[in-house]
């Protein structure tokens, strides 16, 4: 059986600082439109649809407002440059992400869960998207080092909390460590699926699940 509530506890507690960094949210981006206009919420949802399934060129004032069936003197009416359609979109899938990690590990807060979640292409795909676009967009680079090292905290709290529970000390695995192993073999396997790659993934993907079902096997033994 296993133990969720100090898992919850620390998800609950929301830090301003990690590793003598800050993670506090920023000041929201200057707005024309109201923030709560369904239109803008169509802008948003074209502008991820199209960074997800044709990459982040794609994402252009004229193809936004074809895709949310819109004209495209809307999208400067509510986001005064393309900059800032591109950190509402990812701010608002951060907060989403983050909101949906924090439930789901205060439900189960099991290795295979948090696998499960550090595994999601599509999650995976987006952050590799807004990694490429960050290069060239130095706002942007921000945006997503604030959003990374906070939701970092919340990982590290619970990989931390769920590899103690199991045993494992932490020289043998540190959470980091593990969180890194983690994340980053998701957004390879991401990456090479984009490239028709897909050699090995799977027996990858197994043994991984493999040795993590054995350290849930063993939750909570003394």
């Amino acid at each position: 059986m296993h133990s969720h509530s100090n898992a919850g506890q620390l998800l609950s507690i929301r830090p301003q600082t990690w590793q003598g960094v800050g993670v506090a949210s920023s000041p929201p981006t200057r707005r024309i439109g109201a923030e709560d206009s369904k239109t803008r919420a169509q802008l948003l949802d074209a502008a991820e649809a199209l960074l997800l399934d044709e990459g982040y060129a794609a994402v252009t004032s004229r193809k936004v407002a074809a895709k949310a069936g819109l004209k495209p003197q809307l999208v400067h009416y509510y986001f005064r440059t393309m900059d800032d359609l591109y950190v509402e979109v990812f701010r608002r899938s951060a907060e989403r992400n983050l909101a949906h990690f924090e439930d789901a590990i205060a439900a189960d807060a099991s290795l295979t869960n948090l696998w499960r979640l550090n595994a999601d292409r599509r999650g995976a795909a987006f952050s590799v998207e807004f990694v490429a676009l960050a290069k060239h967009r130095p706002a942007i680079r921000a945006e997503i080092a604030r959003y990374a090292e906070r939701f970092r905290a919340a990982q590290i709290e619970a990989l931390g909390a769920a590899l103690a529970e199991r045993g494992v000390p932490e020289e043998q695995m540190p959470p980091i460590a593990a969180l890194l192993l983690m994340t980053g073999l998701a957004q390879v396997l991401a990456l090479e699926d984009v490239l028709g790659v897909r050699t090995g993934h799977d027996d990858t993907v197994a043994f991984i699940e493999r040795a993590i079902a054995r350290l849930d096997g063993g939750a909570g033994a003394t």
